[in-house]
């Protein structure tokens, strides 16, 4: 669980970067540059548009799908708990 949560953090991080620097491109600019290993290229914006905007799909897929495990192990947790307070019990 403590897995899962440190991921969605993760990827929420990222996406935010992310929506950040769609926000930042929105206006028309002479260059954009994108950061590659060490070096930064110059790049079309509506290049890195596209790549961000993927990106930003790609991150909230992710974050949707450990969110539905979060709530599975949740559930299952839950059910655990009940069943021992419950043989406790008798």
């Amino acid at each position: 669980m403590q897995s899962l949560i440190m991921q969605r953090q993760s990827f929420q991080s990222q996406f935010l970067d992310t929506e950040n620097a769609l926000k930042e491109i929105q206006t028309p600019q002479k260059e954009v540059y994108k950061i590659m290993g060490a070096i930064m290229i110059s790049v079309p914006q509506e290049e890195i548009k596209k790549e961000l905007v993927e990106k930003k799909e790609i991150l909230d897929l992710r974050i949707k799908s450990i969110e539905k495990q979060e709530d599975i192990l949740k559930k299952e947790s839950d059910k655990i708990k009940k069943e021992v307070m419950s043989n406790l019990k008798q």
